[in-house]
């Protein structure tokens, strides 16, 4: 993959004035006003099937919060296939596994991006056990530690449908956004894909429809629906 195609889908930052972008910021406002009786500070972006655009979702909202001028952190916690070090152009040498592996520290997988207020920590080396890792204390006490220094934590996971990392690591999230290609994700899979998270006590925030047709001249488009579930 090409530098210039590892950038192409932060359209947040390419092009913030486009309908997309304020897409983008309709989908943060949702968020923030999903948080009544608490605050909304982990949030997971995860999609029922591959292909569906979490990962292109999930940065260009990291972004957006960062933006707002907050300080946020997004960790790739899709073990299995990550992305976020070729959409930022970092280093993934270390990363979450190298942490959770205790091979390394918080201060050396904690990559600064080239948005103000935006930091990653990239997935790492693929572990045998990204279930395990997902699910240990170690984990737990990473996004504590995480939320002392973050206002907003945004975890990337593999589908929910693909394998269980996504749920355990919703489990320890204050609420989930799930994302969809509008006309290719099945009923039956976004109904299994949403029992998933109810089986962990998971909060849904919300479902992004990705590549909505509008008009010729929009030709995908972002949308956030509320979930008006407790």
């Amino acid at each position: 993959m090409s530098q210039s195609g590892n950038r192409r889908h932060l359209i947040t930052l390419a092009n913030p004035r486009s309908p997309i972008s304020e897409a983008y910021r309709t989908l943060r406002t949702n968020i923030d006003f999903s948080a009544i009786d608490s605050a909304i500070q982990v949030i997971v972006v995860t999609s029922a099937g591959p292909g569906e655009g979490k990962s292109t979702t999930i940065s260009n909202l990291a972004i957006t919060f960062a933006q707002s001028e907050r300080r946020v952190v997004l960790i790739d916690a899709d073990m299995r296939k990550p992305t976020a070090h070729h959409t930022f152009r970092a280093s993934n040498r270390v990363g979450l596994s190298s942490l959770l592996a205790h091979k390394n520290q918080l201060e050396d997988v904690l990559q600064e991006t080239n948005v103000p207020d935006l930091f990653i920590i990239t997935a790492g080396p693929i572990p045998p056990n990204p279930a395990e890792m997902l699910a240990s204390r170690r984990m737990s006490e990473l996004l504590e530690l995480l939320k002392t220094e973050f206002d907003i934590i945004l975890i990337d996971t593999p589908p929910l449908l693909a394998v269980t990392d996504a749920q355990l690591i919703a489990s320890k999230s204050d609420g989930v956004v799930l994302v969809m290609e509008y006309g290719s994700v099945k009923r039956e899979a976004a109904l299994k894909a949403k029992a998933g998270l109810d089986t962990v006590n998971a909060k849904i925030l919300g479902v992004v429809m990705n590549n909505v047709k509008r008009s010729k001249s929009e030709q995908s488009y972002y949308y956030y629906y509320g979930s008006n579930e407790e």
